[in-house]
């Protein structure tokens, strides 16, 4: 038996309903390769690989992308959003008070225990938010030298 191979870029927004365009396909790809990258950074990357893009571009793909669930928008309070690839498990986030780098933190027990909320009041929970915040390594050590 052989493992099915993994889809490109394009076929995975063929797959969401989108529309395919090199700069979709760049954006897309940017955002896998970084890390909680903001629109900036995702900008950049983006002209990187296929020339100039406008801010607005950017921010339509992000909106289209993240609504079809290709990518996930997270905005720990008093930061700017940033954009993962990482989607579908609901993991969560440690964030550094300090200087703002954002971490993946998987659920702490078993399959997303998050989702048992104590009272849910009658909603039905689909995903559930924690943010984790504390200092990273870097700014733990320049704080205790």
């Amino acid at each position: 038996m052989t493992a099915s191979p993994t889809p490109t870029t394009a076929e995975e927004l063929r797959g969401a309903g989108l529309r395919v365009t090199a700069a979709r396909v760049a954006l897309l790809e940017t955002v896998r390769a970084g890390d909680h990258l903001g629109v900036e950074a995702i900008a950049s990357g983006v002209r990187a690989r296929v020339g100039h893009i406008s801010l607005q571009a950017v921010y339509e793909a992000l909106h289209a992308l993240t609504a079809a669930g290709l990518l996930r928008r997270i905005e720990p309070a008093g930061h700017p959003a940033r954009y993962e690839g990482r989607v579908g498990d609901n993991h969560h986030h440690i964030v550094c008070r300090s200087c703002g780098t954002v971490a993946d933190v998987d659920c702490a027990v078993g399959e997303a225990p998050c989702l048992t909320a104590s009272d849910d009041r009658g909603f039905a929970i689909d995903e559930a938010e924690v943010v984790y915040w504390g200092l990273c390594p870097d700014c733990s050590t320049g704080r205790s030298s």
